[in-house]
Parts: structure tokens; C-alpha cells; sequence
């Protein structure tokens, strides 16, 4: 494994693959593992994520990945991102499951609910756009213009407003996207998302280590 290779967390949910190709295209060195040996050497994590909540934190705390996490997010303080699931997990809780969840930033995880007169599927599935609300390294070369690709039920709700990086609106203003020190998370996947997932891999992968706000 090279020195600076973005570890992508398996931890047996999510599209790995994708991810891995879409950072590929950029040009940036990733490696897909569940190895706690390798995950103790990342200077950058991504935590992507597929599907239930508590399956999630089931599989995290099974494979004995949760204490070299919390050390290296939590103390190491390196770069994380979180992809959909991922970003959820990283809240104190959510609506859909009854597990604690990593409790990386001061959030609780909801569904969606709407007024019988809005007329709004759940899940929010398809593109949908971001404002902008933080001038930050990751949201460089990213507008209110900017499209992502979405398929979720429950989204991130935070308690300060100053965590809220990317706001979308369906039905609502809802945060697609947290962040707070070296922690970001996004709702939506930047892997189906064409240039503009893009370019916020490689805004992630050009973060320096140990700065993540300017």
C-alpha cells in the first residue's frame, strides 16, 4: 500500500467498487479493505454505505473496526468522508434502527415526512441540486448549479446550523451534507454523479492532511 492511499472502509455494505473506479478516473490511488492493519495507516478514509442502519453498525462492530475508526477520526483527527449510509452512521441515531450510531457529530438521522397534501415519493430517488452554505475544501469548484445523484428515506439533521455544508430541497431544505473539522458526510453518492461527484472526490483527495477547513 502506498504511504498516501485513501482507505475505503468494507465493511460489507456499499458500492466499493465504484467508488474505487470513480477515483481511478481522477487519477487518485484508493484501496478497498476491511484489514485493520491497513485501515491503522490511512492518512484518508471514505465510509460508504448501502442499506439498513443497524446492519451497518452491526458490521462495523463485528469486524472489530470500531475502535481503530473512532482513533483515527476522533484522535489522529485524518480526513473522513461519509457516503450516503456512511454519513448517516456517523450521527448519534437514526429512525430507522434502534443501535447507537458512531456519534461523530452532533446529529440524529430521520425519514422523510411529508403533509398528506405533498405529493413526493420516498425514497427521494434521482438528481437533484445542492445550495452551498460553507466556503470550504470540499465544496470547491461546487455550486448551487451543482447536481448529485440521490437515493435515500432518511436524511441527517444537525444541531447547529454551522455543520451544515450542502443543503437540497424535497419537500423540504433538508442537510445533504455535513461537516465539521476533519469530518464530512454526504447524503448523496458522488460515484453515480458524473463531474460533479468528481470533483468532490478530488477536492476530498486533495485535502491537506490535518486541514480539512481553510
Amino acid at each position: 500500500m502506498e504511504e498516501k492511499v485513501i482507505i475505503i472502509i468494507d465493511y460489507g455494505m456499499g458500492n466499493l467498487g465504484s467508488i474505487r473506479n470513480m477515483l481511478k478516473k481522477i487519477e487518485v490511488e484508493s484501496e478497498i479493505t476491511s484489514d485493520i492493519n491497513k485501515i491503522k495507516l490511512a492518512t484518508k478514509l471514505i465510509l460508504p454505505g448501502v442499506g439498513a442502519f443497524d446492519n451497518g453498525m452491526e458490521n462495523i462492530k463485528k469486524m472489530g473496526l470500531l475502535p481503530v475508526l473512532n482513533d483515527l477520526v476522533l484522535v489522529k483527527k485524518i480526513p473522513v468522508l461519509g457516503i450516503c449510509l456512511g454519513m448517516q452512521l456517523m450521527t448519534r441515531r437514526s429512525e430507522e434502527g434502534v443501535l447507537p450510531g458512531l456519534g461523530w457529530i452532533d446529529a440524529d438521522t430521520k425519514r422523510f415526512v411529508f403533509p398528506a397534501e405533498v405529493n413526493l415519493k420516498i425514497p427521494h430517488m434521482g438528481w437533484n441540486n445542492i445550495k452551498v452554505l460553507k466556503k470550504e475544501p470540499i465544496a470547491g469548484n461546487l455550486d448551487n448549479s451543482s447536481r448529485f445523484y440521490f437515493v435515500h428515506s432518511y436524511h441527517a439533521v444537525c444541531d447547529s446550523e454551522k455543520d451544515i455544508l450542502f443543503q437540497t430541497n424535497y419537500g423540504y431544505d433538508f442537510t445533504s451534507a455535513f461537516s465539521k473539522d476533519n469530518i464530512i458526510g454526504v447524503q448523496f453518492h458522488p460515484e453515480k454523479s458524473h463531474k460533479f461527484g468528481m470533483q468532490l472526490l478530488r477536492n476530498f483527495s486533495e485535502i491537506p492532511e490535518g486541514k480539512v477547513k481553510c
